[in-house]
C-alpha cells in the first residue's frame, strides 16, 4: 500500500484541509445535505490514506470524472450488501470517509482507476437521490483524539506491532520489508498507522469497514487487536494443513515405491493374474510396425511412465501421450491397387462435367502407377462454392482404395491446431493432420486441407506457416508435431486443398501446390447434375422412393435460371429440396401430389421469381455499350452507358461502384479517344463544351476488373459521334493508351452469359483465340467471334454510320 504523500491535516473552521500529491491544498469542505455516494465492494477507503478504486462501470466512471473535473467531495463507503445497484442506507456499512480524486489512470486493455485521498469520516444518514448516480446526507464525525494515549493504549499498540510482525512471516521477504518500512514511518500518526496495518491485513472486507465506527483510540487498537488475532490463528491453522498434505504426499511415494517391490517380486514368482496399464501397453507396442527409433522413443516414454505413482496427476498425462503414440498408424499403408479405367469411371460416375478436371487428375494416377511408389505433388483445387472439390477428393480416394480424410481449415487462426500443443500444457493434444491419420488408421490416405484460403492469424501464430511444412514434398518426409515429439513421415499422403480465392493464400503456400482450376457449370451441365445426382440424393433425404417424383428438362431449367444465380449447383440442391418437402407435406397429409414437376408446378411451388436474367437491350441511343464480366456466380453482361452534358470539358464523372481498375480503364479510354480524335472524326471542340458522364448500372453492387476497357472506349466514341452501336453486339477485352487490345480471363463464363441473353456478335481480343477453341462447339452455336489488335477494329466494327436520336449537339 502506497503512503500518501499529503501534508500535515489539521481541523480548521469545520472543514478538513489536505494537500493534493502534487502540492496543492485539497479543501474537504461539502454539503452534508448532499454529496455524491462512491459504493465499494470489494474495499474500504481510510482517512488519511490515498485508496485506489477500479472504475468498472459507468456509473462510477461519471461520478468520479464529475468529482475529478470540478474538485467535488465524494463519500466512499463500503457495501454491506454485495449488490450491483445498491440504492438504500442499509446496502452499506454506516461509516465511510469523505475523498477527493485526485489522479485517473487509463492503461489501454486494463479498467481505468482512479486515486482517491481520503479526508475525514462521516456517518451516512440518508439516500437522498438515486439517478443519475446516488447523492447521499451525511452526518461528519470527530477526528480520532490520540492525545489521550496512556499506558494501558501501548500495551495494546505493542502487542499489534508483535501479531503483525508474525502475521508479515507469511508473505514474500521483499513485500514484508516494504509494508514494515512503510509501518514505522508512520509511528506519529497512530490511527493511520492502524488503518495501514489493516489494509495490509489478511482481514475480511467486513472487518475492515467495521474498523471504520470506533471512535476513540481505545476502542480502535482492542477492536482490531481482535481481528489480528483471528486473522493469525487462521493462517497458522491454514499452514499446519500443509505441512500434513506435504507428509501425506511423501508417505504416497513411499507406498509406490513397496508396490513396485512387491510387483518385482511377484514376477519373480510368476505371479501374472493381473495386468498393468504398462502391460496392456506394451503388449500393443509388440504388435506395431515402426522403426527402430520409434521403438526406442516409446520404451523410453514408457520407462517414464513405470516411474509414476498412478495417483500421480502426470501419470494420466504420460499414458495419454502413450496411448495416442500407439493409436498412430506408424509404417501402414494401404495398397493401391487401381487400373485408369476404374478411376476415370468412379469419376465420371461421381461428377459430371469437369472433364478438364478429370484429365488432370487421371494423369497424376498415371503418374503413380508407373512409378509405383506412393509420393504425389500437393494439388490445390480452385474455384467457386458449390462446384464439387471438396467430393472430388472423396472420389479420388474411392478410385484408389485409400482412406479418406478431411481437415476444415476455415476460421483456423492458432498453429498449435497444425503443430500441436506441448505435453507441459494442460489439456494438450496433438495437431489435426496427426489426430486425422491415427482416426483413418493409414498412413497414406487422400487427406483433404478443405478452405485453405480461410485460415486466419492472431497473437498465437499463424497456421499457414506451419503448414509450409506439411505441403513441401521435400520436408514432410519428417513432420515434426509438438505434441507427439517425434518426426512422422506425411510423404506418402495425397494432400488435395481447396480454395475460393487464391488471392487470399501466402504465396510461399501457393508456391508449393498445383493449381487446378475448377470453373463454374453451364445451365445444361446443371440439368444433367440434376437429373444424375441432385434429384435421386433428394428423394432419398425426404423419404421418397426412388423414382416416385422426377423432373421435367425445363423445370429444372426454370429453377437454374430464375431461382439460382451461382457457379455450383449447392443453391439448385437447396431449391429441388424445397419442392420436394412442400411435396411431402402434400403426401403426409394424405392429399393428392404430383409425380412430374413440371415448369408451372416449380412456379407454384417457389412462389415469385428471384433472380432476374440478363437480357440485351435495344441500341437506339448513343453511348450504350453492352460488356461481359466474369463473377464468382459465373458470367454476366454489363451495360455501359456514357453520356454528355454542356460544360468546360473539365469534368469526368464515373458511377455505378466502379473499384479503381475500371476508374483507370475510363481514365485510358478517355485519354486515347482525345489523343486521336482526327482518326475517328470526332470534333475536337467537343472536348471543351461537354463534361462526360460514364455510368455502369445496378449502382449497390461493386464492379472492378481489367476487362472493361474497349467497352468504355466503345461508350465513349459513340457518344462523342452521336452514332450507334451495331445491334446484339458484346465485347471485352483491356486497352493499353497506344490503343492495343488486351486479353482477359473467364472466357467460357462471359460467353455463356452472352448466349443467355441472345448476343450474336462478340468482339475479343487476338490472343483469347485459343480461349475459345477450348470450349465446345455446342455451347458456340449461334456466335460469332470478331477478333481484334487495336481500338481501331473495335471502333470500325462496332460503330454504325447511322446517327443515334440521342446525339450531343453543340
Amino acid at each position: 500500500m502506497n503512503t500518501t504523500e499529503s501534508a500535515e491535516e489539521i481541523q480548521v473552521s469545520g472543514s478538513f484541509i489536505a494537500e493534493f500529491p502534487s502540492g496543492e491544498e485539497a479543501d474537504f469542505t461539502y454539503d452534508t445535505d448532499s454529496i455524491p455516494v462512491l459504493p465499494m465492494k470489494e474495499s474500504v477507503a481510510y482517512p488519511g490514506l490515498p485508496q485506489p478504486v477500479k472504475i468498472e462501470n459507468e456509473e462510477f466512471e461519471k461520478l468520479i470524472e464529475a468529482a475529478y473535473n470540478s474538485k467535488e467531495c465524494i463519500f466512499a463507503v463500503t457495501q454491506s450488501d454485495r449488490t450491483d445497484h445498491p440504492s438504500k442506507v442499509k446496502d452499506f456499512f454506516p461509516v465511510g470517509v469523505v475523498c477527493k480524486v485526485v489522479k485517473i489512470i487509463r492503461i489501454p486493455g486494463t479498467v481505468p482507476v482512479a486515486f482517491l485521498l481520503s479526508g475525514e469520516r462521516a456517518r451516512l444518514r440518508k439516500i437522498v437521490k438515486k439517478t443519475p448516480v446516488l447523492i447521499g446526507a451525511v452526518d461528519p464525525l470527530d477526528v480520532i483524539d490520540c492525545s489521550t494515549f496512556g499506558t494501558e493504549e501501548e500495551v495494546l499498540l505493542e502487542n499489534i506491532n508483535n501479531t503483525f510482525a508474525q502475521i508479515l512471516n507469511y508473505i514474500s521477504e521483499q513485500e514484508r520489508n516494504r509494508i514494515s518500512f512503510s509501518v514505522e514511518e508512520m509511528d506519529k500518526f497512530v490511527d493511520r498507522k492502524i488503518y495501514f496495518m489493516a489494509n495490509n491485513s489478511p482481514l475480511q472486507v467486513d472487518d475492515k469497514a467495521r474498523l471504520l465506527e470506533c471512535g476513540d483510540i481505545k476502542n480502535l487498537l482492542e477492536t482490531f487487536l481482535k481481528m489480528l488475532d483471528m486473522a493469525l490463528q487462521k493462517l497458522e491453522i491454514q499452514a499446519a494443513i500443509h505441512m500434513r498434505t506435504h507428509e501425506d504426499l511423501n508417505r504416497q511415494q513411499r507406498e509406490h515405491f513397496l508396490q513396485q517391490q512387491i510387483k518385482a517380486i511377484q514376477d519373480e514368482l510368476g505371479d501374472n493374474s493381473e495386468g498393468s496399464d504398462e502391460d496392456e501397453l506394451l503388449e500393443r507396442a509388440k504388435k506395431m510396425q515402426w522403426s527402430k527409433a520409434a521403438r526406442a522413443h516409446f520404451d523410453k516414454e514408457l520407462r517414464k511412465l513405470e516411474r509414476f505413482n498412478p495417483q500421480n496427476p502426470e501419470y494420466s498425462i504420460q499414458y495419454s501421450y502413450l496411448d495416442n503414440l500407439l493409436n498412430l498408424p506408424w509404417e501402414k499403408y494401404s495398397a493401391d491397387s487401381f487400373t485408369l479405367s476404374k478411376v476415370e469411371k468412379i469419376l465420371n460416375r461421381d461428377h459430371y462435367g469437369l472433364e478438364t478436371v478429370k484429365e488432370r487428375i487421371i494423369e497424376q494416377m498415371a503418374v503413380i502407377k508407373l512409378r509405383n511408389d506412393m509420393k504425389a505433388p500437393i494439388i490445390c483445387l480452385y474455384g467457386p462454392p458449390g462446384v464439387g472439390k471438396t467430393s472430388l477428393g472423396k472420389s479420388i480416394a474411392d478410385a484408389l482404395g485409400r482412406e479418406y480424410a478431411r481437415v476444415s481449415l476455415g476460421g483456423l487462426h492458432d498453429e498449435a491446431e497444425i503443430r500441436g500443443h506441448r505435453r507441459t500444457y494442460i489439456g494438450a493434444m496433438p495437431g489435426r493432420i496427426i489426430a486425422a491419420l491415427a482416426k483413418c488408421g493409414t498412413g497414406n490416405p487422400v487427406f483433404v486441407l478443405d478452405e485453405i484460403d480461410k485460415i486466419g492469424k492472431d497473437f498465437k501464430g499463424d497456421p499457414s506457416t506451419a503448414l509450409l511444412e506439411v505441403l513441401d514434398p521435400e520436408q514432410n518426409g519428417a513432420f515434426h508435431d509438438n505434441y507427439i515429439d517425434f518426426d512422422y513421415d506425411l510423404s506418402k499422403i495425397l494432400f488435395i486443398a481447396t480454395a475460393n480465392n487464391l488471392s487470399d493464400i501466402s504465396r510461399p503456400l501457393l508456391d508449393r501446390m498445383e493449381i487446378i482450376e475448377i470453373g463454374g457449370y453451364i445451365p445444361e451441365e446443371k440439368v444433367e447434375i440434376a437429373k444424375r445426382h441432385l434429384v435421386p440424393k433428394s428423394l432419398r433425404e425426404h423419404g421418397f422412393p426412388e423414382n416416385e417424383i422426377s423432373f421435367a428438362k425445363d423445370a429444372l431449367e426454370y429453377i437454374i435460371e430464375r431461382y439460382t444465380r451461382e457457379s455450383g449447383v449447392r443453391q439448385l440442391e437447396k431449391k429441388i429440396a424445397k419442392v420436394l418437402r412442400k411435396i411431402a407435406r402434400l403426401k403426409a397429409s394424405n392429399k393428392p401430389y404430383p409425380s412430374k414437376i413440371s415448369k408451372e408446378k416449380v412456379k407454384e411451388l417457389l412462389g415469385k421469381e428471384e433472380v432476374n436474367p440478363d437480357f440485351y437491350e435495344n441500341n437506339r441511343f448513343a453511348g450504350v455499350v453492352t460488356g461481359l464480366a466474369w463473377t464468382q456466380v459465373g458470367g454476366e453482361i454489363l451495360f455501359i452507358e456514357t453520356s454528355l452534358s454542356p460544360g468546360k470539358g473539365d469534368k469526368l464523372t464515373l458511377t455505378g461502384n466502379l473499384g479503381d481498375v475500371m476508374k483507370e480503364s475510363a481514365a485510358i479510354a478517355l485519354q486515347y479517344l482525345k489523343a486521336h480524335a482526327n482518326r475517328f472524326g470526332i470534333n475536337p471542340e467537343i472536348f471543351s463544351k461537354a463534361d462526360i458522364h460514364i455510368h455502369v448500372p445496378e449502382g449497390a453492387i461493386p464492379k472492378d476488373g481489367p476487362s472493361a476497357g474497349v467497352t468504355m472506349a466503345t461508350s465513349l466514341a459513340s457518344a462523342f459521334l452521336g452514332k450507334k452501336v451495331r445491334d446484339k453486339l458484346a465485347m471485352t477485352g483491356e486497352i493499353t493508351l497506344r490503343g492495343k487490345v488486351l486479353p482477359v480471363g473467364g472466357i467460357k463464363e462471359k460467353i455463356l452469359a452472352a448466349k443467355r441473353a441472345g448476343i450474336t456478335d462478340i468482339i475479343l481480343s487476338n490472343a483469347n483465340k485459343k480461349d475459345i477453341e477450348e470450349i465446345n462447339e455446342r455451347y458456340l452455336k449461334g456466335l460469332t467471334f470478331h477478333y481484334v489488335e487495336t481500338v481501331d477494329e473495335v471502333l470500325d466494327f462496332a460503330l454504325l454510320p447511322e446517327l443515334a436520336e440521342n446525339r450531343f449537339d453543340f
